[in-house]
């Protein structure tokens, strides 16, 4: 693969996960709207409806991220990237077209499997990357899911303006738009010697975790990704609440400071993630991401001030570089052949974490802010709970070094 093939097909990969993470943002915004549309509920009731719709993306993310990136280890990453990107374009103009509350349902669970790639287009990434150079790329892909963070409200929010149905009909016009580059310029990255039969057994989250299993190294670190994630979904959770709750915060100063959170992870994981990777490696820098993590976490509990929150947003965003390290030190204990599975079961476990960390973190939020509650008034306590998860993670990450040593 030339440098300008594989310069292009990077740049395919950045748009995919950038359109995977635009797609669970840009209905936000008409949400609220568009479920009182069709089930014709108050503002109440539609919005539990509105958390079962995020339930049910979410819940087919962790069931077919293993299965999508199985069958990319079988039949290669182009194919399966451009069916699911046809797939989420037809998906789209569906659900904007949607008269009934139960077609939209059907809608996001086909989202949720074809956006299921994120998998995929890492294992494409770990293809095409030299081993020493993987944790650097990996940065690429959470700088894409950075840019996603950020679009994915502002274009709902925009285009709802023009109806409630706009926004679906703009994420299908960019699947359509990168599907048709992806057919021209994305050539196949997985050699046919590093192919491997599909087998269902290991395509599903339990079987994939089994196998991954066996590579005891590795099974530590998704632990810590697991954690990672559980511990770091406070952020999109209860940050609303929080900021509403603890600083009186407007929808639209909500809206900035999320931008502005998404802007620093994309700065981080675009760019100066390769600065600590190449002056730290991929340990330590790990460890001093999981230090930026606790302290931005504990530091947004404690805070007093609205401007706090953006004097903390710094250390917040830096707390990213512990992704693509681990995730670095994970694909160079795979075998070329096992890409696309590992990248299944880390982003199956994130899909986990995506269902559980929004009802643990609003739970622990509810208890402490309810008017009737024997705790202590503490709107910050989600994100305490979550520095303290973020200090368990590191000790099955010194166990899984442990292990990686001894093998």
């Amino acid at each position: 693969m030339t440098d300008t093939t594989t310069r292009r097909s990077a740049i395919f990969v950045f748009v995919t996960v950038v359109l995977d993470s635009v797609g669970i943002g840009i209905i936000i915004p008409v949400m609220p709207d568009l479920m009182q549309e069709l089930s014709g509920l108050s503002v109440g009731q539609a919005a539990l409806w509105g958390g079962y719709l995020t339930f049910t993306y979410a819940a087919m993310q962790f069931l077919f991220s293993p299965t999508v990136g199985n069958l990319s280890d079988r039949y290669g990453r182009r194919p399966v990237l451009l069916i699911s990107l046809v797939t989420l374009g037809v998906d789209y103009i569906v659900m904007a077209l949607a008269q009934d509350l139960w077609l939209l349902f059907i809608g996001r669970a086909v989202a949720g499997i074809a956006g299921a790639t994120y998998s995929t287009a890492t294992a494409y990434i770990a293809d095409v990357t030299p081993k020493e150079k993987r944790a650097g790329a990996f940065g690429l892909v959470g700088a894409g899911f950075g840019v996603g963070f950020v679009l994915g409200p502002v274009i709902g929010g925009l285009m709802g303006e023009l109806g409630t149905r706009a926004p679906f009909y703009a994420a299908a016009a960019v699947a359509f738009a990168n599907f048709l580059y992806g057919w021209f310029v994305l050539p196949e990255s997985l050699a046919p010697e590093n192919r491997r039969p599909f087998r269902w057994a290991r395509a599903n989250p339990f079987g994939a975790v089994l196998q991954i299993s066996k590579l005891q190294a590795v099974a530590w670190f998704v632990a810590v990704s697991f954690l990672y994630s559980l511990s770091h979904w406070v952020y999109p959770a209860v940050w609303s609440y929080y900021t509403k709750e603890a600083f009186a915060w407007s929808n639209a100063e909500i809206g900035v400071s999320l931008a502005a959170v998404g802007v620093g992870f994309a700065i981080v994981q675009g760019g100066l993630i390769h600065i600590f990777l190449k002056r730290l490696g991929a340990v330590r820098t790990a460890y001093l991401g999981f230090v930026f993590n606790m302290a931005g976490m504990a530091g947004i509990a404690m805070a007093t001030q609205g401007w706090m929150i953006y004097a903390l947003m710094p250390i917040i965003a830096l707390g990213d570089i512990v992704k693509p390290a681990l995730t670095g030190l994970m694909s160079n204990a795979v075998g070329d052949d096992a890409q696309g599975e590992l990248q299944g079961v880390l982003a199956s476990s994130q899909g986990l974490t995506t269902i559980l960390s929004p009802v643990m973190m609003t739970q622990v939020f509810g208890a402490f802010t309810a008017a009737e509650t024997t705790l202590p008034y503490f709107p910050g306590a989600p994100f305490l709970l979550a520095a303290a998860v973020m200090v368990v993670a590191m000790v099955p990450f010194a166990i899984g070094l442990s292990r990686a040593k001894a093998a």
